[in-house]
């Protein structure tokens, strides 16, 4: 065992310095001359050593085993229960904390967003069991509804929410009409292409989407059109601070808009909660156990599937009319690219597929840490990539990989 141990952790630091030669191994420097190539094998060995010696303390450590929730003892499945309300009542005294500034308040506003990405993106694949790698298509095609809508048009962002949902829930159904009969990786490879021909339809669809140089100038969210957040009231507009008789403060609005995403962030899960206990919810669950099954017990696996990606979709479009506000008003295809869609899936397989909870801490894993650690610009990404090895590592199954059953027989 111990030599297999050793064996698997050669491999692996092998495998490290093979392609760490080029990458870690040689660095590209400018002179006044013109760039020379300079070797860092130092760090290169170092690199090396690091990956032997920590595959053979992973190889020691082993994976860590949770009960299920009804074997669990009654001390964690009370902390169990009471977690998701804790995070919710974080979540609203946050701009009340003394740690609440404009870089934690927009941190957690993006989180929100990705949390809202990944509980739609839930019910196709977490509940329907379908490996949706486009699913940024439906994200990018709701932020270009509002930026369009609102910059060309002139509505407003309340109007824009719903037309946003319903443009990104008929592309749902626009993309689930090729694919009723495709199952697994075919599947997948299909809703990659569907969200790869969304971003370049965006990018060269000039005389809509102004192409590569986005929209900007996208108005921001209004005080449910009641005032604007503006230093000074503009034509037949009052501002906020006029409207409650306080001060102006430039966090005023984006104070608002964490409320308004942590608002729709609840509704979808709300929403999620609800439909998994109705019919539709149950014939999910079974298409995603069995298709042969469901298709047995006289389920339509067609209308299933399209409700799936209609209703998933929706929500995309909807967290999508926020990105723009949170942009501080500019969209560019460049937002909606694949490492987009690789990172919303990484949310839900990490938290556990089908979990609310484990989609949350997921999401404060994923996009809170690389958060974090911004200021350590060139290690941001290595805390990143590490805390994935880590929870695939302990957690293979998600962070959250048991859940209550939408069905119990007694």
């Amino acid at each position: 065992m111990a030599a297999q141990r050793l064996i698997d952790a050669a491999k692996a630091a092998g495998i490290t310095a093979i392609m760490g030669f080029a990458l870690i191994g040689l660095e590209l420097i400018d002179q006044p001359g013109g760039e020379t190539l300079a070797s860092r094998w130092q760090t290169l060995a170092a690199a090396v050593a690091i990956v032997f010696l920590g595959c053979l303390a992973l190889s020691a450590i082993p994976a860590i085993r949770v009960r299920p929730l009804h074997r669990a003892s009654p001390i964690f499945a009370s902390a169990g229960r009471a977690l998701p309300w804790t995070l919710v009542a974080f979540a609203l005294l946050l701009p009340a904390l003394p740690i609440a500034n404009r870089g934690v308040i927009d941190a957690a506003t993006e989180i929100l967003i990705y949390v809202m990405l990944g509980w739609g993106l839930n019910i196709v694949t977490g509940l329907a069991g379908l490996l949706d790698l486009g699913y940024v298509a439906f994200f990018a095609i709701g932020a270009y509804t509002y930026a369009i809508l609102a910059t060309q048009i002139g509505l407003s962002f309340w109007a824009c929410v719903p037309i946003a949902a319903a443009m990104a829930s008929a592309a749902g159904l626009l993309i689930g009409f090729p694919v009723l009969r495709l199952r697994g990786d075919y599947f997948a490879i299909v809703t990659l292409g569907f969200g790869q021909i969304v971003r370049i339809v965006i990018n060269n669809w000039r005389s809509l989407t102004n192409g590569s140089q986005g929209i900007a100038g996208v108005p921001r969210p209004s005080f449910f059109g009641l005032a604007d957040f503006t230093a000074s009231p503009t034509s037949g507009h009052r501002t906020f601070h006029e409207l409650f008789g306080i001060a102006y403060s430039p966090m005023q609005r984006v104070i608002f808009l964490y409320y308004v995403a942590l608002a729709l962030a609840l509704a979808v899960n709300l929403f999620t909660l609800r439909i998994r206990r109705l019919p539709i919810g149950h014939a999910w669950e079974a298409l995603r156990e069995d298709e042969i099954a469901c298709q047995a017990l006289g389920i339509d696996r067609r209308r299933v599937k399209l409700a799936a990606f209609a209703i998933g979709a929706a929500w995309g479009g909807v967290a999508g009319a926020l990105f723009p506000a949170k942009q501080q008003g500019f969209v560019s295809p460049e937002s909606f690219g694949f490492m987009e869609s690789a990172m919303i899936t990484a949310i839900v397989v990490l938290g556990g597929m089908g979990s609310q909870l484990g989609i949350v801490l997921a999401a404060l894993i994923l996009v809170g840490l690389p958060e974090l650690f911004r200021e350590f610009e060139q290690y941001r990404m290595l805390a990143f990539g590490l805390s994935m090895i880590l929870i695939m590592r302990f957690r293979p199954r998600g962070l959250v990989s048991t859940r209550r059953p939408s069905v119990v027989l007694e």
